[in-house]
């Protein structure tokens, strides 16, 4: 496939994770939300070297590597590409971090280092390490240990160089090294006592700094010093297929290994000793293809993320209430409201309320005799599986198909499926090589001598730490033809040789690829028999390459295509004779754009799905998903009017193009906001209702 066709995936994220970035540098976020974007930013960017740069390493490391193609280009050649953006990416995080942090002092805030504190601070340090972090700290000497490559990556690690006095210890080796790990159940940042109007802030690294004396008191030293190190560790399953094995015990030693996967980058602080270097990468085992990057003093900002408020509001976005839905009133049974017309719920503008309120009615209704539904992620203190443990312990029959492959979520979904089955909660793990990431719930209720079906299907997971800052769809329905399909989808989860037919859903990996291209195909026909054609999609990301060359063929025949694609987009727009029909935009704001759906004007009677599916390959043909289509005219009609705000937007919204892919959309009209325009959105909706 030529490269001029399609944009790598990799370096696509990368430019994705780049639009995060921005946010990072953009004056108008308000700082300690530019500092959390900085800690997104690099959190991504570890995920990205677990998964995506393992993957590729994988390949590129396999017999006849040269022949080895990845996407577009040979293995070998994307890793140094890979290496050289971020390198680059990594430098402008830097200088962004350093730029945020004079912001800071403009705001009286000060990061101070070791070499920076007062005595005051210096006595409050001292009692804090002796109480908090001192008895928390792992160290490893290094000078006699062959390897450390199983030590575990989630943290960042301070090596320490020690020159000894010869003379105190004549038996040892007069340099030193040491490894100190830097908890990750830690706050990172700790507030220092401050006056006169000012606060100081000190990073745990720089506060361990403090006390290597101490730290290392049977030593007598010439010198000491500490420099931050951190890898990132391959993080794909590699799941046993020992039939005596139960599928959780395969997942559960899976993650265990994964802590010993092979590191894939190693980055330190530039001013580190060459000796110091040397050793690691010796006993880290890292090889020619890992990513070694030289980086600043600190490691580890996606703690970032967790920077602590100082109780500066005026620092931060304001907050901002989840609404009701409009004729939707969550003091009333729900399925009696649903029972006579559909809702959508559009998290975070509208309250996650709904959904926990319809399970736990579920589970208390005398009338209600069974309950199913899929999880993928679940929140730490999850109201969802309260109220199915509740259902349970009420005598319902609740089924839980729970995915425990969901990356980096696999012990907790393995702790929430022990807890259930001892709860009396029938459990299915899944269809063998898919994972399995639709969303989707359905109830039968007993109404006079029939079973009624009512649920729900969604684009995002039923979570609701994420469901205060991921945008998603959740469309509540007792529309008895969709529902009993849902149930199909169960029956295909329980047993899986079961191919059902569908008439309303659309599923992976059975027709989700085929029933889209027939849609993109219809409106090329359309355009052919001299009627109009336009295609609306949203999703997080478009990689498939068999879709992307129909999208292509749809521009050629004169199908106007508009694209609104968070995250890895390969298609290139705006290609005269190959898609100069087809704008893309990506959104990145407070909120993540999670949202899917795919509008198709069908000779203007549009037809509208959600789905949680995105269209990569392996949502399309290696995972359970389902597309929904939207029946109700007012939904439908507000799901239109959502797209179309988005489209709008001038100030959030990026236009990937190929060459300039994080430009900023820009108008001389309005300024548009699409999260801060959808809000007002909906408020006005109950304005107008009320």
């Amino acid at each position: 496939m030529s490269q001029n066709r399609f944009v790598n995936r990799e370096i696509s994220w990368l430019d994705f994770n780049a639009r995060v970035l921005q946010e990072a540098q953009d004056e108008k976020v308000p700082l300690i939300e530019r500092l959390r974007f900085i800690g997104i930013f690099s959190n991504n960017l570890d995920e990205f070297y677990k998964v995506r740069y393992a993957t590729v390493k994988r390949i590129a490391r396999l017999e006849e590597a040269k022949n080895r193609v990845f996407g577009d280009r040979p293995a070998e050649v994307l890793l140094k590409e890979i290496t050289n953006k971020t390198i680059a990416l990594q430098k402008e995080s830097l200088d962004t971090l350093n730029a945020l942090h004079a912001a800071l002092e403009q705001e009286n805030i000060f990061i101070v280092r070791e070499d920076e504190i007062n005595e005051e601070q210096r006595l409050f340090i001292n009692t804090y390490f002796s109480q908090e972090v001192g008895p928390s700290l792992v160290t490893l000497m290094l000078n006699n240990i062959e390897s450390i490559s199983r030590i575990k990556d989630v943290n960042a690690f301070l090596a320490v160089r020690m020159e000894l006095d010869a003379e105190k210890h004549p038996f040892l080796d007069p340099i030193q090294f040491a490894l100190i790990e830097i908890p990750s159940s830690l706050k990172r940042f700790v507030v220092l006592p401050s006056a006169e109007g000012k606060t100081h802030v000190m990073l745990l690294d720089d506060l361990i700094r403090t006390q290597l004396s101490t730290i290392f008191d049977v030593f007598q030293n010439k010198t000491i010093e500490a420099h931050m190190v951190k890898f990132s560790r391959d993080a794909e399953l590699d799941i046993d297929d020992d039939l005596s094995k139960s599928y959780v015990e395969k997942v559960a030693e899976s993650v265990k290994d994964r802590s010993h996967g092979e590191a894939v980058r190693f980055v330190y602080d530039q001013d580190i000793a060459e000796d110091t270097l040397s050793l690691l990468l010796d006993r880290l085992d890292i090889d020619s293809r890992d990513s070694v990057i030289a980086g600043g003093r600190y490691h580890n900002r996606r703690d970032y993320i967790k920077f602590p408020d100082l109780g500066r509001s005026d620092l931060k976005y304001q907050p901002q209430d989840p609404l009701p839905i409009v004729d939707f009133d969550l003091h009333k049974s729900i399925f009696s409201q649903i029972a006579t017309k559909d809702r959508l719920m559009f998290t975070p503008y509208h309250s996650f309320a709904y959904l926990v309120k319809f399970l736990r009615e579920a589970a208390i209704d005398p009338n209600v005799k069974s309950i199913s539904i899929t999880i993928y992620r679940l929140s730490k203190l999850s109201n969802v599986a309260s109220a199915l443990i509740q259902a349970a312990r009420n005598g319902k029959r609740v089924t839980v198909q729970i995915e425990l492959q969901a990356r980096f979520d696999e012990e907790a979904n393995i702790s929430y499926a022990e807890e259930m089955k001892k709860e009396g909660i029938r459990l299915i793990f899944g269809v063998p090589g898919l994972k399995v990431h639709s969303k989707i719930c359905v109830v039968h209720r007993l109404e006079g001598d029939k079973l009624k079906r009512y649920g729900f299907v969604s684009t995002g997971n039923f979570n609701e730490s994420t469901a205060k800052i991921y945008t998603d769809y959740t469309l509540f329905t007792s529309n008895q033809p969709i529902l009993k399909e849902v149930d199909k989808v169960f029956r295909f989860l329980e047993a899986s040789y079961r191919v059902n037919k569908y008439k309303h859903l659309v599923v992976s990996p059975h027709s989700t690829s085929s029933f889209f291209t027939s849609l993109i195909e219809q409106e090329i026909d359309h355009v052919k028999n001299g009627k109009t054609g336009l295609i609306k999609l949203k999703m997080n990301s478009l990689t498939n390459y068999n879709i992307i060359e129909t999208l292509y063929d749809a521009s050629r025949a004169g199908v106007h295509i508009q694209l609104i694609v968070r995250g890895v987009c390969c298609l290139i727009p705006g290609i005269k004779g190959m898609s100069e029909n087809i704008e893309v935009i990506s959104v990145v704001d407070k909120f993540l754009e999670h949202t899917r759906m795919m509008i198709f004007e069908n000779d203007g009677a549009p037809l509208v799905y959600i789905s949680s599916a995105d269209w990569m390959t392996r949502n399309l043909d290696n995972r359970v998903e389902v597309s929904c289509p939207i029946y109700d005219p007012d939904i439908k009609q507000d799901l239109l009017d959502t797209f179309a705000i988005t489209w709008d937007d001038t100030v959030k919204a990026r236009l990937l193009n190929g060459k300039k892919p994080n430009t900023y959309k820009k108008s001389s009209s309005e300024q548009r906001r699409t999260q801060i325009d959808l809000y007002n959105h909906y408020k006005n909706k109950l304005t107008l209702e009320g």
